[in-house]
């Protein structure tokens, strides 16, 4: 006795048409619900990620620019001359310190920071040019051609400097001083919004005056002294060899 086609399949199991159809709706609202979510908060994700990155290369930039100020040095730009090289205004400030870099050698640079247009956009850049001392009359850009441009900030951020003595006064520009500034304020603002970022800071300046002596530049006639010491030395010598030319007197007379 043989057993029809159709009874074999009476014990199979399986999706109707319409189960198929259901499940396929459900898995098209889920899906959809998810894109809807996502649309949603990855764009918020994107811009939080954008201000932390943003952020950051804020703070690194005024570490490197706060650790350069940090670090000028009170050097005349020629041997006749007793003024620090330093020129500061609101947008861009120029000094002298050690030479900084890989492949630099030892000796000082001149380095300027300060806004730059580069297309339609301001950015803050830093260059440096090695330091020689400048013929008397002459200007700083007459005889340096500064290089190595290193961009340190760009738009929508803008960096503005001001300047403090020991008294503590701000001003916007800092130009043909005895000394150097005593602190430099850093502000950043966004130029779309101007308004001010908590990072900005304020740095302090570690040479203020030179060491002391009578040589505003090393050369032939200067040993590196200061007047200080040397007067105090004489002095010294002068005050013990009266002790001791007293000693001779009296032991002569005796």
């Amino acid at each position: 006795m043989s057993v029809s086609p159709i009874s074999k399949r009476d014990g199979e199991s399986g999706f109707t048409l319409i189960e198929t159809l259901v499940a396929l709706a459900l898995t098209g609202l889920v899906l959809s619900a998810l894109a809807n979510i996502t649309s949603q908060w990855l764009p918020n994700w994107n811009r939080g990620m954008d201000r932390i990155q943003r952020s950051e290369s804020v703070a690194l930039a005024l570490q490197r620019i706060s650790a350069d100020l940090a670090a000028a040095e009170y050097v005349p730009p020629g041997r006749e001359q007793r003024q620090p090289l330093f020129e500061g205004s609101e947008l861009a400030v120029t000094f002298v310190r050690t030479s900084l870099g890989p492949n630099s050698r030892p000796g000082l640079d001149v380095v300027r920071i300060g806004e730059t247009s580069d297309r339609r956009d301001f950015v803050t850049v830093r260059t440096r040019a090695p330091f020689a001392p400048l013929p008397q009359g002459t200007s700083l850009s007459e005889q340096i051609q500064l290089g190595d441009p290193v961009v340190l900030l760009r738009a929508p951020f803008r960096l503005s400097f001001s300047y403090a003595g020991r008294d503590r006064v701000w001003k916007s520009s800092w130009r043909d001083a005895d000394r150097l500034p005593a602190a430099i304020m850093l502000t950043v603002r966004d130029a779309a919004t101007e308004r001010v970022l908590s990072v900005s800071t304020v740095t302090s300046i570690h040479a203020e005056a030179p060491a002391g002596g009578n040589c505003a530049q090393p050369g032939p006639g200067c040993d590196g002294k200061t007047g200080g010491a040397d007067q105090n030395s004489k002095d010294g010598s002068k005050g013990n060899a009266s002790p001791a030319n007293a000693a001779v007197g009296q032991g002569g007379t005796q």
